[in-house]
């Protein structure tokens, strides 16, 4: 008898003990938290938060848009706004191919300097590998915008950028890595993808990493620094990898960018792996990774900028620089796009557009139809 009372005790007491552990879990304040977050970002955005005055447009103007890499989906719809933005700006607008490398972004650089146009935007490539022409660029009277070349909105006087167009990195990383923590309930296994050649992403994915270390029972299996010029060829081969390293315990992989996911979901397939990993990237909200999400198709989850949008603020900078006003200051909230709200803000177009009237509200700024 004594010996059922006992073994009735342990049993009761393990029972106890688990209880008290998963309501512990359940009830953890930084996960909450994290859920909390997640269901605010995955809302509509339908109301205009950006600038409502400013200059009357300023006429006859030539851009250059000198793209980091017209692979990468995230600057092909800067480039799709700002495209439209100067149409309607009356501006002549051209854009040349930084295909990824250094070498390649500098040689833009310089063959877009010798064209002398009014303005040259840096898109989504490091200003610090082009110290000398930017400066070239200055002193010949060429006003300098920015999308994505350093992870900080605002104006980058140690290059004398008028303004960097970005949402906030930091907000975008942290949103992407509390979704896994809110979707494990606290107990992500995760894989980070960076490439170090851009100052941005690295920076990312260290808040990402820092993030998922907050996380009591989350754990970071490994920091991966691999170029975004490079995916078509690494990612398979990587993919192989991970899984044969880590088996079921890759539950989650987090990306700085979608491009990693275009390459690494086709491998994810050939394995006949199930729902996992969970892939979740810290922008930009490109064509091919709405369609995963919408699919379920080895995507979870993306914190898309509004890429179009960034293309008329940019426009909106530079109209601002061109008649001696101080920037705008406007920075973008953080979207978290899933397949419960993928259909919204645009979504239907495979990008996140939100419909808030930015558009008339440029329009009305610069005083045309």
């Amino acid at each position: 008898m004594k010996h059922f009372f006992r073994q009735t005790l342990t049993a009761v007491a393990t029972l106890a003990a688990i209880f008290f552990t998963n309501n512990a879990l359940a009830n953890d304040p930084f996960v909450e938290n994290a859920k909390k977050q997640v269901a605010a970002a995955t809302a509509k955005q339908e109301k205009w938060d950006g600038p409502t005055t400013g200059p009357q447009l300023q006429q006859g103007k030539s851009i250059i848009f000198i793209a980091s890499d017209m692979k990468n989906g995230g600057v092909l719809g800067v480039i799709d706004g700002m495209k439209e933005a100067s149409n309607v700006a009356g501006w002549k607008f051209d854009v040349l191919d930084g295909a990824g490398t250094v070498n390649n972004q500098l040689a833009a650089l310089n063959q877009a300097i010798a064209k002398k146009p009014d303005a040259i935007v840096i898109g989504g490539w490091n200003p610090n590998v082009a110290k000398i022409p930017l400066q070239k660029a200055n002193k010949n009277g060429i006003t300098l915008v920015a999308w994505h070349a350093s992870p900080q909105p605002g104006p980058d006087d140690k290059y004398n950028i008028f303004y960097n167009v970005t949402s906030d990195s930091d907000e975008i990383a942290r949103l992407s890595a509390l979704q896994a923590v809110a979707k494990s309930d606290g107990k992500a296994k995760v894989v980070i993808l960076t490439d170090s050649l851009y100052e941005i992403a690295l920076r990312k994915a260290n808040v990402m990493k820092e993030v998922i270390e907050k996380c009591r029972d989350c754990n970071v299996l490994e920091f991966i620094d691999t170029p975004l010029a490079d995916t078509s060829s690494r990612m398979p081969s990587l993919t192989f990898s991970l899984l044969q390293k880590y088996g079921d315990d890759l539950q989650y992989t987090l990306a700085i960018n979608d491009l990693y996911f275009d390459f690494m979901s086709p491998s994810l397939r050939s394995a006949n792996k199930g729902e996992m990993p969970y892939n979740i990237s810290a922008g930009d909200g490109s064509v091919t990774a709405y369609q995963r999400i919408r699919n379920n198709d080895k995507q979870f989850a993306t914190v898309p900028e509004p890429l179009n949008l960034h293309g008329w603020q940019l426009v909106d900078e530079l109209n601002r620089a061109f008649s001696k006003e101080k920037p705008s200051g406007y920075i973008t909230p953080a979207h978290l796009v899933i397949q419960e709200n993928v259909a919204f803000d645009g979504g239907d177009k495979n990008l996140y557009d939100p419909q808030n009237g930015y558009k008339e509200a440029y329009k009305t700024i610069w005083g045309v139809k």
